[in-house]
C-alpha cells in the first residue's frame, strides 16, 4: 500500500512539474500564433498543400515562440511579481529553478530553429530569427521596461508568424508577405493597448511605461482608434493586390469596421472603461482569427480575377 502511495505522489509531482514547464511557454500565445501561421501558409499554398512542410513549419515556429516566451518569463520575473495577473507564475513563485527555465528556453529555441532550417528556407528562417531577436532581445530586455514605444517594437515580433508561414511556401519576400507583416503589426497595437487599459493597475504597479500609464488613457483611446482605422485599410490590400478574393475583402471590411465602431464607443461619457477595453481586446482576437481563416481558404479567386483587374 505504501509503495502505491509513493508511486501516486511521484506521478502527481511529475504531472505538476510538466504543467509548470508548459505554462512558462505561454500556450495561449502559441495557439494564437498557430492560427496565423496556418493562414499565411495556406494563402501561399493556393490549394497545393505540402503537409510535411506545413507541420514542420508549425512545430518549428511553435518551439521558437515557446522558447521566446520561456526566456521572457525568466527576464520578467521581477516585474511579474508586482502584477496581479502574473504574480503566480512559476518563475515568480520559485516552483521552477530559474536556471532550468533559461536552459529549457534555449533548448526549445535550438530545436525550433533547427526544424525551420532543415525543412523550410532561408527567408522563413530569417524572419523567425528576426521576430525572436526583437521579442527576446530588444523588447523584453530593454524597450518594455524603458520606453513607451515598447509596444510598437514588440508588434514587429508578433507580426512574424504569418509571414514565416507564407515564406515557408514561397521562399521569397513578395507583396503579400509585406502586407501580412504590416497588417499583423498594426493589429498588435490596439490589441495591446486594450490589454494595458484593462490591466492598468498592474502595469502601473510594475512601472511599465505602456501608453495608457505613461501618457494617459485618453491618448491610448486615440491611438486605438487610429491603428484600427489604418489596419482596416491595410487588411483590404491583400484583396486589392490580387492575393485574396472578394470573400476576404468582405470579412476584412465587416470585422474591421465593427471593431472600429466598438473602439469609438470608448468616447461615450458613460463608458465603463474596464468592460469596454475588455470588449475591444476580445474582438481583436476574433478579428484576426477570422481573417487568418479566410485568407487560408479564399485563394482560388486570386489566379482567376484579381480585384484590381475587376475594378479596372
Amino acid at each position: 500500500m505504501k509503495n502505491r502511495s509513493v508511486s501516486a505522489n511521484t506521478t502527481t509531482d511529475l504531472g505538476a512539474l510538466i504543467r509548470r514547464y508548459v505554462q512558462v511557454t505561454k500556450p495561449g500565445i502559441i495557439f494564437g500564433n498557430l492560427i496565423a501561421v496556418v493562414g499565411g501558409f495556406l494563402l501561399a499554398s493556393k490549394g497545393e498543400v505540402d503537409l510535411v512542410l506545413m507541420f514542420a513549419t508549425l512545430i518549428g515556429l511553435s518551439l521558437v515562440v515557446a522558447s521566446g516566451c520561456a526566456i521572457n518569463n525568466y527576464i520578467d520575473r521581477d516585474i511579474d511579481g508586482k502584477m496581479q495577473r502574473t504574480c503566480k507564475r512559476a518563475t515568480v513563485t520559485g516552483e521552477i529553478d530559474l536556471e532550468r527555465v533559461l536552459s529549457f528556453g534555449v533548448l526549445l529555441g535550438i530545436a525550433g530553429f533547427g526544424l525551420l532550417a532543415w525543412f523550410t528556407n532561408v527567408v522563413a528562417l530569417l524572419f523567425a530569427a528576426f521576430g525572436y531577436l526583437v521579442y527576446v532581445g530588444l523588447y523584453s530586455l530593454y524597450m518594455k521596461r524603458n520606453s513607451v514605444y515598447g509596444t510598437l517594437v514588440g508588434s514587429l515580433s508578433g507580426a512574424v508568424p504569418p509571414v514565416v508561414g507564407y515564406c515557408a511556401v514561397t521562399g521569397q519576400l513578395d507583396g503579400a508577405a509585406l502586407i501580412l507583416l504590416l497588417m499583423f503589426s498594426l493589429w498588435q497595437m490596439p490589441h495591446s493597448y486594450a490589454i494595458a487599459i484593462y490591466r492598468f493597475k498592474d502595469y502601473e504597479a510594475a512601472n511599465i511605461p505602456v501608453l495608457p500609464v505613461a501618457q494617459g488613457i485618453d491618448k491610448a483611446k486615440l491611438h486605438i482608434v487610429f491603428y484600427i482605422a489604418v489596419f482596416a485599410i491595410v487588411s483590404t490590400m491583400l484583396s486589392l493586390a490580387g492575393y485574396t478574393g472578394i470573400g476576404f475583402m468582405a470579412v476584412a471590411c465587416v470585422t474591421s469596421f465593427w471593431w472600429l465602431a466598438m473602439a469609438l464607443k470608448g468616447y461615450r461619457s458613460d463608458v465603463n472603461l474596464l468592460r469596454w477595453s475588455r470588449q475591444v481586446f476580445g474582438f481583436s482576437i476574433l478579428t484576426i482569427s477570422l481573417l487568418s481563416v479566410t485568407m487560408a481558404v479564399d485563394f482560388q479567386v486570386v489566379t482567376q480575377s484579381p480585384l484590381l483587374v475587376m475594378l479596372n
